[in-house]
């Protein structure tokens, strides 16, 4: 890896013609290594963002959170990072690229290590939310990685890079539980610091050296989010899309671990982990949905994650909360088993979203690839913080089944949105 990479785009027309071909940059191909290293890097900051889902109670029990405000706790970080894609992804077009990777992350890690030693509620939301706003650090690599690969390729190498960013969120929720369940969830923050204190060492060492050559100043790279958000239709409906399904996402996952400290489950934070463990098989579809996205099956196979995630929220409700006449008092393995599947079946249906609003998304317009990388998972992690925060709503007021509402009502809007997104798509054909 050294040779320089375009990781961020330099021209500020939004709306100019993607050149005839999206080659990779000279000398740049990205290899099995290369994607390797890309994929565990964004795993490894990724688990900044979503690891707090199954630390809600213990958090908010040690700083005194009132039940209503416990949905902060996973949603801030969220809400950090999309805020960190708008505001802090834009400077890779000004700032020489490396050195702008390593400072980012250097600070991330500090605000971790804040968040551990947060003595009051509102300390420790602060630094989480600027835990997350540096996270978008991950947002540098991401279209560094599609641009190394040939457009043919470019779902796949974008899936199998997606499959380190999902992996990371999947197993954040897992690790989280275990080490708060042994050493406490102050230790967990602290370990997350060092990780990624080291991690942009290494990044660092191994990323190669890009100043870029762009005169626009920073208030201009701001405006031009707004004007690709204006004129690019396929980001606009990916994102929406992406935006409700993490929506669905977050609601489940931030009351889960709630759900199973109750009875008939009454689950210690080992016994959490080992069911986020299980619920991570779902990352399994994310190469084969960017490959069935070049193979130009990509329609049909967003019906079908639509459909799988509808369906997995009602299989969710009837193990948590008894919809239909189930009794999860009355059958607790049974009801545990089917917890299981239906949050694998619900990461499944999310990811293989994400994945083709992805590969879509950096075709559309190689000039802008980076900042459209930044608005469209700015938008959709938007979706993921409105979701945790109405789960911690529903939870106070309603329960699992209140939870099971809000995530069915994200799900079935994905649905109804994608359909007649497809059928005016249609028509216009």
């Amino acid at each position: 890896m050294n040779q320089p990479a375009d990781t961020c785009p330099r021209s500020l027309a939004a709306t100019s013609p993607p050149p005839p071909q999206s080659a990779a940059p000279p000398g740049a191909t990205l290899s099995t290594p290369l994607t390797l290293f890309f994929a565990a890097a964004v795993g490894v900051i990724v688990v900044n963002l979503t690891a707090a889902q199954p630390l809600t109670g213990p958090v908010s029990r040690a700083l005194d959170l009132p039940p209503e405000l416990a949905g902060l706790i996973a949603m801030l970080p969220q809400l950090g990072y999309a805020a960190g894609l708008l505001l802090l992804v834009p400077l890779c077009d000004l700032l020489e690229n490396r050195r702008l990777i390593f400072q980012t992350l250097v600070c991330c890690a500090a605000f971790l290590a804040l968040s551990s030693f947060a003595r009051s509620g509102w300390m420790f939301l602060a630094s989480v939310f600027m835990a997350g706003a540096t996270s978008s650090v991950i947002q540098m690599l991401v279209p560094m990685a599609a641009s190394m690969a040939p457009e043919n390729r470019r779902g796949r190498a974008v899936g199998n890079v997606m499959s380190g960013l999902m992996l990371g969120i999947l197993l954040s929720r897992p690790l989280a539980s275990v080490i708060a369940g042994t050493f406490g969830w102050r230790a967990f923050y602290g370990i997350e610091a060092f990780a990624d204190a080291l991690l942009a060492v290494v990044l660092y060492v191994q990323l190669p050296s890009h100043a870029p050559q762009a005169t626009a100043r920073y208030p201009e790279l701001l405006r031009s989010l707004w004007t690709l958000l204006r004129t690019e239709p396929v980001l606009q409906r990916r994102a929406a899309l992406a935006a409700l399904a993490l929506g669905a996402f977050s609601a489940f996952w931030t009351a889960i671990a709630l759900r199973l400290a109750q009875p008939p489950f009454s689950l210690g934070m080992q016994g959490v982990a080992a069911f986020a463990l299980a619920g991570a098989t779902g990352a399994i579809v994310t190469p084969l949905a960017g490959y069935l996205g070049d193979r130009g099956a990509g329609r049909a196979t967003q019906i079908v994650a639509h459909l799988v995630m509808i369906a997995a929220v009602l299989v969710l409700g009837v193990a948590g909360a008894g919809w239909g006449g189930f009794s999860p008092t009355a059958h607790p393995v049974v009801a545990l088993a089917l917890l299981v599947a239906g949050a694998a079946a619900l990461d499944a249906g999310v990811i293989a979203d994400q994945t083709l609003g992805r590969r879509a998304i950096n075709l559309i317009n190689p000039a802008a690839r980076g900042r459209l990388n930044a608005l469209f998972v700015g938008i959709f992690f938007v979706g993921g913080a409105i979701g945790a925060a109405l789960s911690g709503v529903a939870w106070a007021r309603a329960g699992w089944s209140g939870v099971c509402a809000v995530a069915l009502g994200f799900a079935v809007a994905v649905f109804l949105f994608g359909f007649t997104d497809r059928a005016a798509q249609a028509g216009r054909q």
